[in-house]
C-alpha cells in the first residue's frame, strides 16, 4: 500500500507529536530549561529557533478545554518573545480554518528572554463549538495547529485533531501572552 505524501507527512507528524507529548514534558519538567536574565541585545526568537508543542493533557471546563501551548528554544543562541503567538486551526491541505486565536488581555505582555534549552508557554484555550450557531460556525474537524512565535511570521505545525469551525467569525480559539517557564498541564494557568 502507498500513502500519499500528505498522508504520509500527517502519520510522521502525529507520531513525532504522541512522542514529543511523552518526551519533551518529561524532559522539561526534569531539567527545566531557565528564563535567562534579560539583556537589551538579545534578538527575538525566529521559527528556526524555537519548537512549538502542546502540553497533554487539556483540562476542561464547562465550554473549554485549555493546554499548555510551550515554546521552547532549541537553538544555541538566547533569544526573546514578547507578546502573543498567532495561532489558528488548519484542515486538509493546510488549509485555514476559521478565525486566528482571540488575545487574552487580561495579562499584560511581558518579554521573555529564553536561553538555549529554556521554555516558555502561552495558555490556549478551544471553544466547544457547540455554543456557535451552527449556520456561522459550520463544525469540521481540525487536523492541527499553526503556530506562529511571538516576532515572527513563519509557522511551525502542530497535529492535533479537535473540532473547529471552518467559517471566519466565532473565535474559537484564545491564546494568553507568552509567560516564563514551562506550562504544567492540569495545573498551570
Amino acid at each position: 500500500m502507498k500513502l500519499s505524501s500528505h498522508l504520509a507527512r500527517r502519520v510522521a507528524a502525529a507520531t513525532a507529536v504522541a512522542g514529543a507529548a511523552i518526551l519533551i514534558p518529561a524532559v522539561a519538567l526534569a531539567a527545566p530549561g531557565r528564563a535567562a536574565a534579560p539583556q537589551a541585545s538579545a534578538p527575538g526568537c525566529t521559527a528556526s529557533q524555537v519548537q512549538p508543542w502542546l502540553g497533554l493533557p487539556g483540562s476542561g471546563t464547562a465550554g473549554s478545554t485549555f493546554y499548555q501551548l510551550e515554546i521552547s528554544n532549541v537553538s544555541s543562541r538566547t533569544c526573546t518573545l514578547l507578546g502573543f503567538p498567532g495561532v489558528a486551526a488548519i484542515g486538509p491541505s493546510d488549509v485555514q480554518l476559521g478565525s486566528p486565536a482571540g488575545r487574552d488581555s487580561g495579562t499584560p505582555a511581558r518579554l521573555i528572554t529564553l536561553a538555549p534549552g529554556a521554555t516558555s508557554h502561552v495558555e490556549l484555550q478551544i471553544t466547544d463549538i457547540g455554543v456557535f450557531p451552527p449556520q456561522k460556525c459550520h463544525a469540521v474537524t481540525a487536523l492541527g495547529l499553526n503556530v506562529i512565535a511571538p516576532n515572527d511570521f513563519r509557522f511551525h505545525e502542530i497535529m492535533f485533531d479537535f473540532r473547529a469551525c471552518s467559517n471566519r467569525g466565532p473565535v474559537f480559539l484564545h491564546v494568553s501572552p507568552t509567560a516564563a517557564g514551562t506550562g504544567i498541564p492540569l495545573f498551570t494557568n
